[in-house]
């Protein structure tokens, strides 16, 4: 591909392309092509949870990864933020002094990628959905179906807004409309993935009996440990030696938002209870999760040139603390002056320094294309009613709500698995049936310490 199509230049760069065979002996000829999540994540790394989850029974799949992500080249890894983040658990998530070490290991990295040659103002969802749509009549196909979640269904909605040719259905899982993603958007997804878990727990009764009054324990916690962070010292999940993390307010937010394997939603009541009576090592050794360098490394080079350049402008840091006071008022402004998942990013954005491309990319996407929108209730990343809210301007789509689901819900929800072949097989009249009976898993009901 070449690198800009608005700078016509002689640099191009390679994207590697899998084609996973349909498992079905008379499959249909219109194949699934599949949009990674991040930006900058692992899309052959994906590949197999979209098998588990039976995306290429009837029909082809074809997975690419994005431009600068793994498997491409350049690939735009920032080693220097990987070690910073290593490191960054044994630190306080949101003290200044962390910030500037944030700081320092992203202007290392740009300027590293720069003098490579790396124009990281064309790492952007704009030159990606172009890729998707080159891919596809490079490879001859006359339709296909596109399955997008997290960035991917940013992706997506860009792709079928900018390329509708041969786009016969899309999917999206995983919500995140590209005209309202910004900076402070990702309060009101913590706040919603974090009170459904919470009302999840208060609708079963033995949840409720045990934890009671969960909000208020949060914010508590937060209030605590922002006041007096906790350093501990502890092994890792997957075992090794043990590593010291810092547990404060902003720590503990940003473990609930990333809610996945290391601390599944289930047990979040039990963690908050635990902490609350003076036991926080259930949560501490999550976070010591993170002092392991990652095998394959997320693309950061596209992640802070999409982050930058589409979801920070427009937006002051002063709006993203008032976002974080409405979602979670009686909470420290030092914990609500941050994005979950993304602190200090406007100072980091001011060293990246990759132009404003909102105008282009906070838009729409209105389209008469079946389109398929799922999303978890727990799913604090991306809050579950952002699905909705992208299909009021896709007046063919199905909107599905999935219970008791996080983040990237069809990899964890048969039923899903089922809605999404079925919308494949009939975009307008998706067989949605198996989502009435559904309800969250039982939580994790520890036994009540005895009182002395």
């Amino acid at each position: 591909m070449p690198e800009s199509r608005t700078h016509r230049g002689k640099r191009t760069i390679k994207l590697t392309v899998a084609i996973i065979p349909a498992t079905s002996t008379t499959p249909a000829q219109d194949p699934v092509v599949f949009m990674e999540g991040g930006p900058g994540g692992d899309a052959i790394g994906a590949i197999p949870f979209l098998i588990d989850s039976g995306v290429n029974r009837d029909r082809d799949l074809i997975v690419m990864t994005q431009r600068g992500g793994p498997y491409s080249q350049p690939y735009l890894t920032c080693p220097e933020i990987d070690r910073f983040n290593a490191a960054a658990v044994g630190l306080p998530y949101d003290a200044p002094s962390t910030g500037r070490l944030l700081v320092r290991a992203a202007k290392e990295c740009r300027d590293r990628l720069t003098a490579d040659g790396v124009r990281l103002s064309d790492y952007n969802t704009t030159e990606n959905a172009a890729d998707f749509a080159d891919l596809r009549k490079a490879l001859g196909i006359t339709q296909w179906n596109v399955y997008g979640y997290s960035y991917g269904t940013d992706l997506a909605l860009t792709y079928l807004r900018r390329h509708p040719e041969g786009i016969r259905t899309v999917a999206i899982d995983s919500v995140v409309p590209p005209q309202i993603v910004s900076l402070p958007w990702a309060w009101d997804s913590a706040q919603e993935g974090i009170n459904a878990i919470f009302a999840a727990c208060e609708a079963q009764p033995s949840c409720k009996a045990r934890y009671p009054d969960l909000p208020r324990t949060l914010t508590e916690q937060v209030r605590r440990l922002e006041a007096n962070p906790l350093t501990l010292t502890v092994p890792p999940p997957g075992g090794g030696d043990p590593v010291k993390v810092v547990l404060d307010g902003g720590t503990l937010v940003n473990l609930l938002v990333a809610n996945g394997s290391a601390l599944p939603a289930v047990d979040v009541p039990a963690a908050l209870d635990e902490l609350a009576r003076g036991n926080p090592e259930r949560l501490a050794r999550v976070q010591a999760g993170g002092a392991t360098l990652p095998a394959i490394p997320q693309a950061l080079g596209l992640t802070h040139s999409v982050v930058c350049s589409e979801w920070a402008p427009g937006y002051s840091e002063s709006d993203l603390l008032d976002a974080g006071r409405r979602a979670f008022p009686g909470w420290p402004d030092t914990v609500l002056a941050h994005a979950p998942q993304l602190p200090f990013q406007y100072d980091l954005c001011r060293v990246w320094n990759v132009p404003d491309r909102t105008a282009i990319q906070r838009v729409a996407t209105f389209s008469d294309v079946p389109t398929l929108i799922i999303t978890g209730t727990f799913d604090a990343k991306t809050g579950a009613s952002w699905g909705p809210y992208a299909g009021r301007t896709l007046p063919r789509s199905t909107a599905v709500l999935i219970p008791g689901i996080g983040h990237f819900v069809v990899p964890q929800s048969p039923c899903a698995q089922s809605v999404l072949a079925s919308f494949l097989a009939r975009p307008t009249a998706p067989d949605t049936g198996c989502v009435a009976g559904l309800t969250p898993k039982p939580f994790t009901i520890t036994p009540e310490p005895e009182s002395t």
